[in-house]
């Protein structure tokens, strides 16, 4: 097999570290269990999310009345996980009609993370039912007229946000006389409320310190207040260094984000420990528009701490908010209308550790059943999100940790076994490959992903240079902890600066403690050999083993995260997306 990413053939160097942070929507440190917060972010608590408004036309209806036209009306299915369709929508009926354009919208939430798979289906509804309620109606009473079906990202991803879907008979009835069912339009809108950013500078006076022979190490933690739940991290600042009188750089909220302006927040502020046990300094409940409230006066608050059997201990230490401003923010999803791609890149670790392929209990075991093995399983999940962003749908996909034919051990291999070129075609070509390699090299060691990184960063460069509107995820799958951390460091700091993002998904039952280091939700920013700290947080690293049998993928609530990442890099280089003509 060829060397790694042969096909590039230069890259342009790592950008110089931009100053100014903006804080991410991020889980707070010193949770238990981060796969169940990573688990409570896919089912909507956090993340970040747009409402979509859905709005539908249709030109070439069949006409099903004898004196007069089809009185069509839409009904909107989501696909649910196991395949069964729930309805979610129905429009209004429109009389006498084939090109009709109904006035009522469908309002949905839009997550990145996940499949949104939408069924549309068009009934012309019986005369004698029109004083009757479109909710009301019985569905089997009415004529069918067609059936489309679409992915949320596809409608999304187009510069006008319109998709135009050929109408079609349901799947399993057989063909009919009429083969032309018409056409549905549908067009996609985003809400405002999706585009307000919160901008929020906080900062804490006469902290108590909770270290022996230093100072508190202090950061902050906002969490939004769920029903019948705990509170669930939204937001997070950075770790201050020995400093009772921190003054942090701004947290970025949306009103979306926290549910509204008036909705409860919970600001705890922590010392930090490597450890992973912060210790509380104090906390606070306010909503967004309390703090605003607090800065427009500005006044500081007292922060408290719980002493048992539901009292609190009020403190001497404040909180105060030195800024608060709203504006409206360049969106995800404006980013994609004017032309930005996301392009996935998969590194899959073939070292020793995982066992024999063709035994049982190796982790690289290929079941003839076709039941897929935990790497399968992380290419799919993360790589049917990502295959929408893509136009080509053409990933790099390498190997490290593995001995090719008559080869010393590579560190990084091109999963196709070409020697010139490292993309495949789409999911299944990467599933394809890796089959393939797991036949045709030896499995090594030790675990480096110094080497992947950086040829990742290489291609990132190189389209950086060439002002390409793409942004780029690896996923890294492993099942060993790395014996190149700082190299390690190191290329991720350099990374930092690129149009890059990483997701480090763990397999099997090794201890990956040192691997959470990587990832700066669960500590302080990277740093590299010669003292340079990242730019910003690229890494986000779970292991698969956290999330038990049969609950959402935690692979997919790694992705909720992304478009986080994407549009702190697009605003650290001042880059903001240009409207379709």
């Amino acid at each position: 097999m060829g060397n790694c990413c042969s096909d590039v053939s230069s890259g342009t160097g790592a950008i110089a570290g931009v100053g100014g942070t903006a804080s991410s929507a991020a889980l707070g440190g010193g949770a238990t269990n981060d796969a169940v917060d990573y688990y409570l972010k896919s089912r909507g608590f956090n993340g970040l999310f747009s409402q979509i408004e859905l709005s539908f036309s249709a030109s070439g209806l069949r006409d099903r009345d004898v004196l007069s036209k089809s009185d069509p009306m839409v009904v909107v299915y989501q696909k649910e996980k196991d395949a069964t369709l729930s309805e979610v929508f129905r429009s209004e009926v429109v009389l006498n009609s084939l090109a009709p354009t109904w006035i009522k919208k469908f309002t949905l939430a839009y997550h990145f993370e996940t499949v949104q798979t939408l069924v549309f289906r068009l009934y012309d509804v019986d005369t004698k039912f029109k004083n009757s309620r479109e909710e009301m109606l019985m569905l089997d009473e009415q004529q069918f007229l067609g059936e489309a079906t679409c992915v949320l990202s596809e409608i999304i991803t187009k510069s006008t946000r319109t998709i135009t879907l050929e109408l079609k008979r349901k799947e399993g009835i057989t063909a009919q006389t009429q083969p032309h069912h018409g056409k549905l339009i549908i067009r996609a809108e985003e809400s405002l409320a999706s585009k307000i950013t919160t901008e929020i500078v906080f900062r804490c006076s006469s902290l108590e310190s909770k270290d022996l022979f230093s100072k508190s190490d202090p950061f902050l933690v906002i969490s939004k207040i769920v029903e019948h739940g705990t509170p669930i991290p939204v937001s997070k600042t950075e770790v201050l260094k020995n400093d009772l009188n921190p003054i942090w750089k701004p947290v970025f909220l949306s009103v979306q984000q926290v549910g509204s302006k008036d909705s409860p927040l919970i600001l705890e502020c922590s010392d930090f420990n490597s450890n992973g046990k912060h210790s509380l300094i104090g906390k606070v409940q306010k909503s967004l528009a309390d703090l605003e409230k607090l800065h427009l006066a500005r006044q500081g608050i007292n922060l408290s701490l719980p002493t048992g059997a539901g009292q609190n201990k009020v403190l001497k230490s404040q909180l105060f908010v030195e800024k608060f401003t709203e504006t409206v923010q360049h969106t995800f999803l404006e980013y994609l209308a004017s032309g930005f791609e996301l392009n996935f890149m998969v590194a899959i670790d073939f070292t020793a550790s995982n066992g024999n392929p063709r035994l049982h209990d190796s982790l690289h075991y290929i079941d003839p059943s076709g039941r897929l093995n935990a790497y399968q399983r992380a290419i799919v999940d993360v790589g049917e999100v990502l295959q929408f962003y893509d136009s080509d749908k053409r990933f790099p996909a390498w190997g490290f940790g593995a001995r090719p034919i008559d080869a010393p051990v590579s560190h990084c291999f091109n999963l196709n076994g070409s020697s010139s070129y490292c993309e495949v075609d789409g999911i299944q070509g990467i599933m394809t490959s890796y089959t393939s390699a797991l036949f045709n090299v030896s499995l090594a060691g030790p675990t480096l992903f110094g080497p992947v990184i950086n040829s990742a960063a290489m291609i990132a460069s190189q389209s950086l240079a060439q002002g390409s509107k793409r942004y780029y995820v690896l996923l890294i799958i492993t099942d060993g902890v790395i014996t190149d951390l700082q190299e390690t460091k190191d290329a991720l700091v350099s990374a930092s600066d690129l149009p890059l993002s990483i997701l480090i998904v763990g397999v099997g039952g090794a201890d990956f403690k040192e691997m959470e280091i990587l990832d700066a939700d669960k500590g302080e920013r990277l740093e590299s050999s010669s003292g340079r700290v990242a730019s910003r947080d690229i890494v986000q690293f779970v292991a698969l083993r956290d999330v038990q049998h049969g609950e959402v993928s935690v692979v997919q609530a790694l992705l909720a995260e992304l478009p986080s990442q994407f549009l702190t890099y697009m605003r650290i280089r001042n880059m903001k997306p240009i409207p379709p003509p």
